[in-house]
């Protein structure tokens, strides 16, 4: 190593994940190795944060603070199945230029974020009038959305995509792509330029759902394509409205008003088979969230994690129009991700039904602020804040709990969840993926994207098996994986039957490949190596060529 070159913590490099600047407006060639099965046909979208820098017009640099704000860009890669072989195109786009521009032009991001820290120098008196007098909002271009993405999900078509669509339409057969965060508004985007288009927000759906919150993973019912979500209006008295659109008809129905919670941090949420859960974990926002007004970012208004504050259990009917018929509680955790849940005989009583479901959680909230980019990025001295024994209260857990009796009891009253099993941290993993033809079935096996300590991010793929309790691993040093998306064998009888997408990033050659993963053996059997760096970004979905319609949100 030379004198002046940076040094990464294990040797393990992986910066220019989180400093991309590179776009791919023109659709590339990807160079494929291996073998890409012929059944993995079609396009998988990716969003997310690309860069985080920008140089302004007054001589500095503006640089995001929170990894959930940098610009969101994102991306796509059209699997194309000719014949023996399998060809890969690229393409990507930033949606947030107007943003950047205005950033390059007055040196700073006005308006609210995830986690942008607030300027020092801002008088007690001007963030107290901040909370009477709130700043106007961003125009609606400069809004940085970029979590989750939906394909033609019910209720929400894009007005520009039924004009293309009477001028021959998307080669891919996509005519609606909307990405999503944790708020009430959406942007619709170019399927295939990935241009982005106007914001619609959830009262385009049902008036009342007038709040400013929701989770940026809606939840689709595998059978008729329903979509579940939730919306928050915060005050002194939060109101959750959970609803439901029709795939049929397009139209919204509100299943449920939640009073008796506090408003928190909700990224996602369950359904099963005849009901959608709503849990209230850790990551309430103070004040009925009027902090966010004072602090202009949510983190810095989600209350402190108190171990004696119960997370709550809300079961909604959502077949039936019964509304909340069950209720829980458990010791205080947080998540980002529920992963599935499904409904069974009781043990105790098989006349009646039990909900069993499994999430990735966190015992508790420290790992928010571990995502600022200067305790995830490997040259940067704060990350060894993180280091070894220290991440230890940011590991991440499998869990998976049970809520018995829901058809039961009186709803008005809180019963126990009983937790059934804790993985272990290391064969416990974060963004969590399963075999999507198994939700609200019960399901055995886990994909997601581990953090073992090895790096200061990501550190490979692991399969979680909960009926053995053991775990298989993809991982190579000094490469650092994105989510994975389960691709299922349209022949395959087996859960694990089937291939895992996951865009990876080689931190020496500072490039990106996308990975092909055999899901039952988790070995590689093909990539497509690429040219750029991708951005570590959130999430993304695959849709078949096979397959017209939604996507399936999870």
């Amino acid at each position: 190593m030379t004198p002046n070159a940076t040094k990464h913590f294990n040797d393990w490099p992986n910066d220019t994940g989180f400093e991309v600047i590179h776009e791919e407006r023109e659709p590339v060639e990807l160079s494929v190795s291996g073998h890409i099965p012929s059944y993995v046909s079609g396009t998988l979208y990716r969003t997310g944060p690309g860069g985080r820098q920008v140089k302004t017009n007054k001589d500095t640099t503006f640089a995001v603070d929170h990894w959930f704000d940098g610009f969101s860009q994102n991306h796509r890669f059209q699997i194309i199945q000719t014949g023996s072989s399998t060809r890969v195109v690229y393409n990507s786009r930033r949606s947030v230029d107007p943003l950047i521009e205005n950033i390059r032009l007055t040196g700073n991001m006005d308006g609210f974020s995830f986690g942008q820290m607030r300027d020092p120098c801002t008088s007690f008196f001007k963030k107290v009038m901040s909370v009477f007098i709130p700043d106007p909002p961003r125009p609606q271009e400069q809004n940085n959305i970029g979590v989750t993405l939906s394909i033609s999900p019910p209720g929400l078509s894009d007005p520009q995509a039924a004009e293309s669509k009477k001028g021959g339409g998307h080669a891919s057969g996509i005519h609606t792509l909307l990405v999503k965060s944790d708020v009430a508004i959406m942007r619709h985007i170019d399927p295939e330029t990935l241009e982005p288009r106007g914001i619609v927000s959830q009262k385009a759906l049902h008036p009342e759902l007038s709040g400013n919150m929701s989770a940026a993973h809606a939840k689709s019912d595998p059978v008729t394509g329903d979509i579940f979500n939730y919306n928050l209006a915060l005050g002194r008295n939060p109101i959750y409205r959970a609803f439901r659109v029709s795939a049929a008809t397009g139209q919204t129905e509100i299943l449920a008003t939640i009073t008796d919670a506090p408003g928190a941090y909700l990224h996602s949420s369950l359904i099963t088979e005849n009901y959608y859960i709503l849990c209230i974990w850790s990551g309430r926002y103070a004040w009925g969230g009027l902090k966010i007004l004072w602090e202009k970012n949510m983190l810095d208004a989600i209350s402190p994690f108190d171990p004696n504050q119960k997370a709550l259990w809300y079961v909604i009917d959502r077949k039936q129009g019964k509304g909340v018929v069950a209720k829980y509680k458990c010791d205080p955790f947080f998540c980002f991700h529920t992963i599935n849940a499904w409904e069974e005989p009781s043990p105790a009583d098989p006349l009646h039904t039990d909900v069993v479901a499994d999430l990735s959680i966190y015992k508790n909230l420290d790992v928010l602020k571990r995502f600022y980019y200067n305790n995830i990025k490997s040259s940067c001295p704060s990350s060894l804040n993180y280091a070894g024994d220290k991440r230890r209260s940011c590991d991440v857990f499998l869990r998976r709990w049970r809520l018995p009796s829901v058809d039961t009891g009186d709803p008005a009253v809180f019963r126990d969840a009983v937790t059934v099993h804790t993985a272990k941290r290391d064969h416990s993993c974060d963004l969590p993926v399963i075999n999507a033809r198994f939700l609200t079935r019960p399901s055995r096996y886990i994909f997601g994207a581990c953090d073992r300590g090895l790096s200061t991010f990501f550190d490979g793929l692991v399969k979680y098996d909960m009926e053995t309790q053991t775990a298989a691993y993809f991982s190579v040093h000094g490469h650092s994986p994105g989510e994975a998306v389960f691709v299922p064998s349209p022949n395959g009888t087996a859960e694990d039957d089937g291939v895992l997408l996951s865009v990876v990033l080689d931190g020496f050659t500072e490039k990106s490949y996308l990975l092909v993963l055999d899901a039952k053996t988790m070995k590689e059997v093909g990539r497509a190596n690429m040219d750029c760096a991708v951005g570590f970004g959130f999430h993304g979905v695959y849709q078949s060529q096979a397959v017209e319609g939604p996507s399936t949100d999870i």
